[in-house]
């Protein structure tokens, strides 16, 4: 059987119980302001950030650009005359 404690022991225990946890709720809520604050870390990051987008961005446009501008030209080219690989000789009017 547990030794039998006195009420002042049991109150102390508490007491520092609640000190623990109260110290522990309050570096988690610092933690947790850290990790939530997103505006701080991103403006550390932001000319990499940006160069990002806007790779991202042109990379995006110019595939568009360019498979639209391969099939409007295929569409105003004449006949194969010759096709090695995926280069070809075109006969034009």
């Amino acid at each position: 059987m547990a030794a039998a404690r006195t009420p002042e022991q049991i109150r102390s225990e508490l007491s520092a119980e609640r000190e623990q946890l109260a110290g522990a709720v309050e570096e988690l809520r610092g933690e947790l302001g850290e990790a939530a604050n997103i505006s701080s870390k991103l403006k550390s990051k932001l000319p990499i950030v940006a160069a990002g987008a806007a790779s991202v961005g042109f990379v995006l446009a110019g595939g568009v650009g360019a498979t639209l501008r391969y099939f409007a030209r295929r569409g105003r080219e004449s006949d194969e005359k010759l096709r090695v690989g995926r280069w070809s000789i075109l006969g034009r009017d």
